[in-house]
């Protein structure tokens, strides 16, 4: 008889943007129980006073970060950690037998010399670090089924990346035209307090920043050379929208093939991603709202061709939170647990 019992869960950095996204959805997960929180500043807090809405269904407190104890009393440990903590944390846990999955970069990149030069942190993890999959399932969803850790993407790159992913791997596009123009929520930038999040700095202003020097793009360019089976350099350009949540990622590309038109490359996306329970692909002439992914794990995504410039445009709209953080974390629990991918998570927006 198979073991039907809940199986526990550990959080580590529960009180951010991305720990209350995975308390959420584990509440709601009928496979699982969350068995630890774990904070450093919020240590020793009940949850409920981070977090007062939940106080009439979490009943835990946030307590200290004690891997012996983690490994001992769950068998699967999300870490929403800032960078650079998760690569002191997760070899431990990996050695104990917990299946680990980061949100955060550490463990996002096949090459740790790349990681370094971008997030200044030095890495002597490397062993564990060669093991870690890339978490975004529709382009890694056997190799994590596999794996015991996984590296979660960041939600711009996996805006983007669904957008491109057919164009490399098909080989549709010059690969040194590939534009990423994107637009984010202010929850992105975390809970902590940011002057340029602030209510009167970030409403009714739209700005750029990072401009040629975000840390996704290394991120997004290591994917995206991958599929295309050569080195790929892509321009991206973020963007801090006054909304809370969502992302909607534009790119633009020039086609290899002039011919190809708005259809084909529906019908081409359609097949791509035709077992991806989470990728709606949009009939033509729509084109997608962040609105309509807020609170769930989608992505919508809606296709355009222009014959005059030559160039495909393809849009993305994700929940930066959901989809771009825990509910792709989620996701891949569900994989690696030998679950239905879709266990567990919201397909339904909060609309209006």
């Amino acid at each position: 008889m198979s073991d039907t019992s809940p199986k526990p869960i550990g959080i580590i950095g529960a009180s951010g943007y991305g720990g209350i996204q995975l308390v959420r959805l584990l509440l709601e997960h009928p496979a699982v129980s969350i068995a630890y929180l774990g904070g450093d500043s919020s240590a020793g807090k009940q949850y409920s006073s981070l977090y007062p809405h939940l106080a009439h269904c979490v009943d835990l407190t946030v307590e200290k970060i004690d891997l012996d104890e983690i490994a001992a009393r769950c068998e699967v440990v999300f870490l929403g950690l800032p960078n650079g903590l998760a690569c002191d944390i997760a070899p431990t846990l990996i050695a104990k037998g917990c299946k680990v999955l980061d949100l955060s970069a550490d463990y996002r990149f096949s090459d740790l010399e790349t990681y370094t030069d971008w997030y200044k942190k030095d890495r002597k993890d490397l062993e564990t670090a060669s093991a870690a999959i890339y978490g975004l399932p529709e382009l890694y969803r056997e190799q994590i089924k596999q794996s015991q850790l996984i590296g979660c993407p960041g939600c711009y790159p996996t805006a983007s990346l669904l957008a491109l992913a057919p164009l490399f791997k098909q080989g549709l596009i010059e690969p040194s035209t590939a534009i990423i123009d994107a637009k984010s929520g202010t929850s992105g930038g975390g809970r902590q307090a940011k002057t340029n999040l602030l209510l009167a700095e970030a409403d009714n202003s739209l700005g750029a920043y990072g401009v040629a020097s975000h840390r996704h793009t290394p991120e997004i360019e290591q994917i995206c050379t991958a599929l295309a089976r050569q080195e790929v350099t892509v321009q991206f350009t973020p963007h801090l929208i006054p909304m809370v949540r969502g992302i909607l990622s534009t790119v633009y590309a020039t086609l290899r093939d002039p011919g190809l038109v708005r259809e084909d490359l529906i019908t081409i996306y359609s097949a791509f991603y035709r077992s991806s329970p989470f990728v709606k692909i949009l009939p033509s002439g729509v084109y997608p709202q962040t609105k309509w992914a807020c609170g769930t794990n989608l992505a919508y995504i809606g296709i355009q061709v222009d014959s005059r410039t030559g160039r495909v445009i393809v849009l993305s709209a994700i929940d930066n939170l959901v989809k771009g953080q825990a509910g792709q974390a989620v996701q891949c629990m569900n994989l690696m647990m030998g679950w239905d991918e879709s266990l567990g998570l919201p397909k339904l927006s909060f609309y209006p």
